[in-house]
């Protein structure tokens, strides 16, 4: 019987490679925000999401918040979030998260949300209060809005628009192969758009994420490389995928550090202003260095 094994496809139940391996988040600045969070039971992605990276970001004063509950109406086959049937929108959920920043003395928010393909503006409304809210409540914290499709909708995309986010992101996050398996009701092509539109109605930073090790080639990575930067986008994530349970896609590769700087590299030769490229990365890493 043939063993072979592909170069970088996992057998099955492989350890993780040690540079997925993360630290225990630590400092004063991070003990601190730790401490707010449980002591007025703020929701941050951050802490729901067990982001590797957490100490890092709140060490300089970043933290990402979902908004429109945590059930989903779609079922991509990477993401943990809940889907089903969401509950009503809480109108006073803007207030609630300006006021969650404002005690955990954010420098740098990151906001993103589920889809809401249930709601008419596809929750577009609450997304532009929510900005507002924090914008009044915490005038010297700039924004990050990490956004949904809205079904490519150009009045909902506008909302976002309007409030002028210092960044706005929507994550492509695989190759055009793989989209209808890992994003399901979501559209490659579609998503493209939206990233296009932004920036040609004047958003001055947009952003895109990738995750890596769901069976894309590097050719297929190097392409949607190329695509984001025919669509302008000025910053891009590439990060490695994990399987949040065994109901979820499996991972079919582990990357290693020294494809992860490869692209990188090709990145920043295409012209992106700032590439955050391995394995530990996901969509806010460093989110307050890609304002300027």
């Amino acid at each position: 019987m043939d063993t072979t094994i592909e170069p970088n496809i996992l057998p099955e139940r492989q350890a993780k490679p040690k540079w997925l391996r993360v630290k225990l988040p630590t400092g004063e600045k991070y003990t601190e925000l730790r401490g707010l969070v449980d002591k007025y039971k703020l929701n941050t992605i951050c802490t729901s999401g067990s982001c590797p990276n957490m100490g890092e970001c709140w060490g300089e004063g970043t933290a990402t918040f979902m908004i429109l509950g945590n059930i989903c109406t779609r079922s991509c086959g990477f993401c943990g979030v809940k889907t089903g049937r969401p509950e009503d929108v809480n109108w006073d959920e803007p207030e609630k998260v300006a006021r969650s920043i404002k005690i955990m003395k954010i420098k740098h928010a990151v906001i993103t949300s589920v889809d809401r393909d249930d709601l008419k503006d596809m929750g577009s409304i609450i997304w532009a209060e929510t900005v507002k809210a924090i914008r009044r409540m915490n005038p010297e914290t700039t924004l990050e809005t990490l956004i949904p499709d809205f079904q490519g909708v150009k009045r909902n995309i506008d909302r976002i628009l309007a409030v002028h986010p210092e960044v706005i992101s929507h994550n492509i996050e695989t190759v055009r192969r793989l989209t209808r398996e890992v994003r399901i009701q979501a559209k490659y092509d579609q998503s493209m758009d939206v990233l296009s539109y932004m920036k040609s109605q004047g958003q001055r930073r947009t952003k895109s994420g990738i995750m890596l090790g769901l069976g894309e080639t590097r050719e297929e990575v190097i392409e949607t490389l190329h695509d984001l930067r025919a669509a302008e986008v000025d910053v891009v994530t590439i990060g490695q995928y994990l399987q949040p349970s065994k109901k979820h896609l499996p991972v079919k590769q582990f990357i290693t550090p020294d494809q992860f700087a490869e692209y990188k590299t090709i990145g920043l030769n295409l012209g992106f202003r700032h590439v955050e490229s391995s394995a530990l990365v996901r969509s806010s890493y460093k989110a307050q260095k890609h304002i300027n």
